[in-house]
């Protein structure tokens, strides 16, 4: 008995190695296998060889983003790229990171069809870089606008009175890191933000008329950080058209673009390298048959918007 159930030891063993093994052959043929053929189709983002409709997610909150430029930039100088949908669900950002994207699209719409597709919402820096688009469609419950800009800042004085804590500093001048979340802000601190919002603001709106063809009293009347629904957003010509990724295909249709292309997603590498990257955790997960845990919790909740620091052009619901 003593030996029968030591072969039944062994045998558990070398079971279980032999599946760790097979396992571990199995990642690395998917490792190799996506790595062949990323190789092979050439394109860095897309791996597609053939012509085709580009297609870029701008998700989220919007910052200086040098991953979604180098992508753009890469889209603009590909020879298989006939055109581009921007699709946009985003409440905002930072003012020079909707600038950023905005000036890069720009470049890109000089050679290429570019139209965007507004999905749930494209609203302050958002809808700023729908602007930059050359056509823009957007659902009929879509949410658009908000266009502006803000500054906020805390102001924890009472907190510090409660708490008996006092603070000194010694400036160079009065408005030198004005305005402070240590003291009320005076006049003169709320009127040197109010220009610079206010100087931020007038470029906002000026991009806002000379891309929708309006005039500046109509692109102010617009800019007061009402939303508007996709239908409202037509009549009042912040958008073209009502619908989504057909629509966009069928005016990129009256450009030149043939509209039997395939739309490829050019997506973020994350990474450097493709085996230490969350694309790559993620196809070896699916091909196991795991939960994907790529995404970014925080920024799921919405909660990096909290982080958002200076001048910025974001919806707030």
């Amino acid at each position: 008995m003593a030996l029968r159930a030591d072969d039944l030891i062994d045998r558990r063993r070398l079971r279980r190695k032999l599946t760790f093994w097979r396992v571990a052959a199995l990642v690395v043929a998917a490792a190799g296998l996506v790595a062949l053929s990323t190789w092979i189709y050439g394109d860095d983002f897309t791996g597609a060889a053939v012509d085709h409709i580009a297609k870029v997610k701008i998700e989220g909150t919007i910052t200086e983003d040098d991953e979604l430029i180098k992508r753009l930039e890469t889209i603009r100088q590909s020879s298989r790229v006939k055109a581009v949908i921007l699709s946009i669900d985003s409440p905002g950002g930072t003012t020079v990171g909707g600038e950023s994207i905005y000036e890069e699209v720009r470049k890109l719409a000089a050679e290429k069809p570019v139209v965007a597709e507004v999905g749930t919402l494209a609203a302050s820096a958002g809808y700023m870089i729908a602007t930059a688009a050359d056509h823009i469609v957007a659902r009929k419950s879509s949410i658009v606008g908000s266009i502006g800009v803000l500054i906020q800042y805390p102001d924890v004085s009472g907190l510090m009175d409660k708490l008996g804590i006092k603070l000194e500093e010694v400036k160079s001048s009065p408005l030198k890191a004005s305005p402070s979340p240590f003291r009320p802000a005076n006049d003169d601190e709320r009127a040197m933000v109010r220009k610079l919002i206010l100087d931020s603001y007038d470029w906002f709106v000026g991009v806002v008329a000379e891309r929708r063809n309006m005039t500046k009293p109509e692109a102010l009347a617009l800019a007061d950080g009402s939303i508007f629904t996709g239908r409202q957003a037509v009549a009042n010509k912040l958008v073209d058209a009502v619908g989504g990724e057909t629509e966009a295909i069928d005016w990129l249709a009256t450009k030149g673009v043939d509209a039997k292309l395939e739309v490829v997603e050019w997506k973020d590498t994350e990474g450097d390298s493709f085996l230490l990257s969350k694309a790559m955790a993620r196809t070896i997960g699916s091909a196991l048959g795991l939960p994907d845990y790529g995404g970014d919790i925080i920024h799921e909740l919405g909660a990096d918007r909290l982080f958002l620091d200076g001048l910025v052009s974001v919806w707030h619901p």
